[in-house]
């Protein structure tokens, strides 16, 4: 059984605090902690991770009792150095006192070389190696769609900056990206996971999309049963939010609850099933509207046809009425 907090809130310190406190748990204690945000590029949430809830978490940490925090990160596309910069994440780090690692900085003696048995990658791909030798990992990801072939990334896809900028490539070109998204997420296993739902991206993404209000944290140790409630709450159709009671889904309700996620191997959460649904649903209807839209183009193309020769003719038969009045007169 997985337990996932879930926390109704439009306040990130305390959708911090309370998420972790429902847990009831303390990996962190006495601890060496690599701590990984989502810092793809520095645009703001949900586009990469607010610094109100990185500083936060660096705070309750601490007060959990880690012995040392460290935040090491790469970003993609833009430049590690200049988003940990346009973030604040350098000044953040004087005053609470954790240590920053550029992982796109690093040598190639600070990766090592993993395959998962029936990898999808072609020679395997390279993993940091602070994170491979971590005797603690907390993470925390955002809640966005994307449309580069991920579908969404929350905490699963948050894993791909972990991984060398040179494998980037076959990653971005592949049809398996998503099945290569797990394979990188079987190599390791985070000990806290901490999901920002304040704000959520519902197309497009990961830069840029369309933004909601969701106002939910989501923590857990279970990235698939994360993903899942996440996927859930950014989805339309299931996400009932609002309400003067300040409800949300699964029936956790008020500002603070604790839900339990339990998912067989082999079978998918009901939540999972609906958005499944949905997206089916969407793509019936976008089938049918392109048939009768194309429908549409071949009728009035064969109607344009159909007068042009029409008035072809009109005028080849104006020319022969001309031509036998000439010769009449």
């Amino acid at each position: 059984m997985t337990k996932i907090a879930v926390v109704s809130t439009e306040d990130r310190i305390y959708g911090v605090n309370k998420s972790i406190e429902l847990l009831g748990i303390n990996p962190v204690k006495d601890k060496n902690v690599i701590f990984k945000p989502n810092f793809n590029t520095a645009d703001p949430p949900p586009a990469s991770s607010s610094i109100e809830t990185i500083k936060q978490l660096i705070i309750k940490l601490k007060e959990m009792g880690a012995k040392s925090i460290t935040l090491a990160e790469r970003s993609g596309p833009a430049n590690t150095a200049k988003v940990f910069e346009d973030k604040g994440v350098y000044p953040l780090a004087e005053e609470l006192g954790f240590k920053i690692i550029d992982t796109s900085d690093l040598p190639k003696e600070q990766f090592v070389s993993k395959k998962p048995e029936g990898s999808h990658w072609k020679d395997g791909f390279f993993f940091a190696k602070i994170y491979d030798d971590a005797e603690c990992i907390v993470e925390t990801c955002c809640l966005k769609t994307h449309m580069y072939g991920g579908h969404f990334t929350l905490s699963l896809k948050n894993a791909v900056g972990i991984v060398a900028k040179k494998n980037m490539g076959e990653l971005h070109s592949s049809k398996d990206q998503r099945k290569m998204i797990a394979e990188i997420n079987s190599v390791y296993k985070p000990d806290l996971i901490v999901l920002d739902g304040i704000t959520c991206f519902v197309d497009r993404g990961p830069m840029e999309g369309t933004c909601k209000d969701a106002n939910v944290f989501i923590a857990g140790t279970d990235k698939i049963a994360i993903d899942a409630v996440g996927v859930a709450v950014g989805n339309d159709e299931v996400f009932v939010g609002a309400g003067e009671n300040n409800r949300v889904v699964f029936g956790l309700v008020e500002e603070e609850v604790r839900g339990e996620v339990h998912v067989e191997q082999g079978e998918r959460p009901a939540i999972v099933d609906n958005v499944v649904k949905n997206i089916r649903l969407y793509s019936i209807v976008l089938i049918i509207v392109s048939v009768v839209f194309i429908g549409v183009l071949i009728g009035i193309g064969f109607v344009w046809r159909i007068r042009h020769k029409n008035s072809l003719k009109n005028k080849e038969k104006t020319v022969v009425d001309k031509t036998n009045l000439q010769k009449s007169l």
